[in-house]
């Protein structure tokens, strides 16, 4: 019962962290509209990448464990 609060937590978290990220990096970059492709994360962006990471793989621990127990 506690693991599947944490896990709908972790997921919602989740959700808003790649719904933040990079918002101009849509459509447009997939046609070549965006010239910037490799740079530098910095500041905000460097932590959502990061939270993003982190937070897919204490979900996907958290599911293996729901599945064990």
């Amino acid at each position: 019962m506690t693991l599947d609060i944490i896990q709908i937590v972790i997921a919602a978290l989740l959700i808003i962290a790649v719904l933040l990220q990079n918002q101009g990096a849509g459509l447009g970059a997939t046609f070549g509209g965006e010239g910037n492709i490799y740079r530098t994360k910095r500041g905000a962006e460097k932590f959502l990448f990061w939270a993003t990471i982190i937070l897919s793989v204490a979900f996907l621990a958290i599911a293996l464990i729901n599945v064990v127990i």
